[in-house]
Formats: structure tokens, sequence, C-alpha cells
């Protein structure tokens, strides 16, 4: 393609004139819209989203939920509520009639549990393939079909390399899952972002060898998706929830370690009980009384001096069994959604000045 030659003592409307030819033979070469003023269309700065199925996580992370056309990692332990959560992701997107597909290269999707979740198994795409480059060329071809406004990859650890499963026990193959991770996201940022499909990476975590101080924690696939990804969200378990003496559910931490739609750093809390997913009343009550809409007076728990139940389980049942009630909190803390925000900020950054003090010298481990 011929270059458009200017002089450098142009003025202002020769200049615009060399923009205006310019911009019309890169569209001419490339297509209209190959190159636009940021303003000139509303969607290239709304970024739209899909819900992440728990209010608190979509005010935490600034624009209401999971952004379309971008990547998002979630890493965490074992049974943490990775792929629960992407599941809910899959679930609000049904329920405004989107297409959602699922690659499942752990092999380990139980559908009855996803039908609990809401998701329509019936609609739900899901493929099970037999090596990484088959799972992400699948991958590939949905997204850049256009039809797909929400997939998933569960996960990122299982997408082993044809050359692996071909080789034998004990083989070596160094860099290879990084390397084919960094090919294949080159190729699918592109697509992901004009078919506006949200494209969801489960991650696990593995521990570097050797480190003595800081976080030894890592994510596998190599460092390309932790750059690609515009959203990324550290999932943890951090206690139980019990009926007398049966566990229920757990209490779970999510972190949003990464974004670049939306201020990063804040941190949610929520439960997740069995064969329920996220509860939906429990975070009710939580954001209710952080947002001072909820009251909690020792064990009691009111709304609008109404006593709604003694002991947080008891409030959640009760707004099991009064929908319109809780409709009415959740309306309530969607209009303080920036205090609600703000204060999982100010948690958050609680936390990490917390964690960032400097040891005593009985607590620093001795070189010997």
């Amino acid at each position: 393609m011929a270059g458009v030659v200017v002089d450098l003592k142009m003025n202002n409307d020769d200049k615009n004139k060399a923009l205006e030819a310019a911009i019309g033979q890169i569209e001419k070469a490339f297509g209209k819209g190959s190159v636009m003023k940021l303003g000139q269309r509303e969607s290239a700065v709304d970024v739209q989203a899909i819900s992440t199925g728990s209010l608190g996580l979509d005010i935490g992370l600034g624009i209401g939920g999971f952004p379309k056309g971008r990547i998002v990692e979630i890493y965490g332990p074992e049974s943490s509520g990775k792929t629960t959560l992407a599941l809910h992701a899959v679930a609000e997107a049904q329920k405004d009639g989107g297409n959602c597909a699922f690659v499942d290269a752990e092999h380990a999707l139980d559908p009855a549990y996803a039908k609990k979740l809401g998701v329509n198994i019936d609609d739900l795409l899901i493929s099970q393939p037999d090596a990484g480059e088959q799972a992400l060329e699948i991958a590939d071809t949905l997204v850049r079909s256009g039809a797909i406004d929400v997939l998933v990859v569960d996960s990122v650890a299982a997408l082993v390399p044809r050359a692996e499963l071909e080789g034998e026990m004990g083989d070596h193959h160094v860099g290879l899952h990084a390397r084919l991770m960094s090919q294949a996201l080159r190729k699918l940022t592109s697509s992901i972002a004009r078919s506006n499909c949200l494209v969801i990476f489960i991650n696990q975590i593995r521990l570097k060898i050797g480190v003595m101080f800081g976080n030894p924690e890592t994510t596998t696939g190599g460092n390309a998706l932790k750059f690609y990804a515009s959203v990324r969200l550290d999932i943890r378990r951090i206690g139980a929830i019990k009926d007398r003496d049966e566990v229920v559910g757990n209490q779970t931490r999510v972190k949003v370690v990464k974004n670049k739609v939306a201020a990063p750093f804040r941190t949610v809390e929520f439960d997740i009980m069995y064969g329920e997913g996220i509860s939906k009343m429990g975070e009710l009550l939580d954001l209710g009384v952080a947002a001072g809409i909820v009251e909690k007076a020792g064990a009691w728990i009111s709304y609008k001096g109404q006593r709604i139940g003694q002991g947080r389980e008891n409030a959640k049942n009760f707004l099991k069994e009064h929908t319109e009630l809780a409709n009415e909190i959740e309306a309530a803390i969607r209009q303080n959604a920036g205090l609600v925000g703000d204060q999982m900020l100010d948690n958050s950054i609680a936390e990490m000045a917390e964690a960032a003090e400097p040891a005593s010298p009985d607590e620093v481990p001795s070189a010997g």
C-alpha cells in the first residue's frame, strides 16, 4: 500500500485533508471501521456487561458484571467455586437469550449441578476435547462465528499439548503449555473483541519452588493470560457454613486482582451453598448492612424497623419466603452501589496494608 506523503509545513486544513485521505486509504485496504475516533461509536467507549450471578461482585467489578468482548481469568485453589462462578455467568447470559458454550477440558462438568445453578443445559454447547490444540481451535471457531455470548474454558491446566499426550510419562516438554497459550491468545484476542463475546478461562494455582519471601503462588499456562485478561479474579474458600454439625456451604472471598474496565483491588465475600450456588439472600443481608439499609443489633437483623430474623440463616430463610421484601432491599442496594463499592475498596486496601506490615524480628525466618 502506497503511503501518503505530507509536507511538514502544512496548515491545519491541509492536515485534516491529508488525514481524511489516509483514513480513506486504510479503509479501502482493510475495510470500513479499521480506523475511527474513540468517541465516534458509543460501543467503543461503553463496555457492556454480563452479570456474574453475584450482586456484590457485579458492584465490585464496577460495570455491573463481566465485560463483554474481553477475556476473564478466574483462578484459585481446588473446590473454591471457580466453575460455580463461571456457570452462574452462563445462566445469567442465557436468561437474556444469549448462546453459551463450555469447553470442558477437565471432563468434569456435572450437568445436574449446572441445572441447579440455573443453566439451561439443553441449549448449552459443550465440547470435551482430547488435546489443548483441539480445545483452543474449537474456542476460536466458536468465537469467530459471532453467535456466542459466553464461552468458558475449564481449565487452562487441562489444556495439554498434543506432543505431551503422545509422549511417554516422564518426558520433558519445557515451555510447551505456555507457548500454546501464548499463540492461542494472540489469535483469540481480536476475534473476541470483534464478536463481543465474553471468554472465561478457569485456572488452577501452583507453588513456585524455592521462594523464601513474597507469594509463592502462580497460575498455570505461562504469563500470556495474565497480560491478555481484562479481569482477573482470585477466589478462595475462607470458611464453612454449618447447619448444626452438617456442612451445607462455603464462605467465599473473591478479590479483583486486575481490572482494565474499572477500579481493581476490590474484595467481595459471599456464600456458596451446596446444590444451590451463590446465596443471593446472604448477599442481600451482607451488602444491606454495608450500605446501612439493613440494621443489625446483636443477633437480630431488621429492615425498616421490622425484625426479619434472629441470626443470619434465619434472616436468609425469611427473605426466601418474602421475595417482595428481598427485591426491595436489592433495589435499595443498587441505588447505593457507589457506597458499597467504596467500602469494598477500603476493606481491600486495609487488608493489603496489614499484609505489607514488616514482620517482627521473631517472625523473620533465619538464613540457616
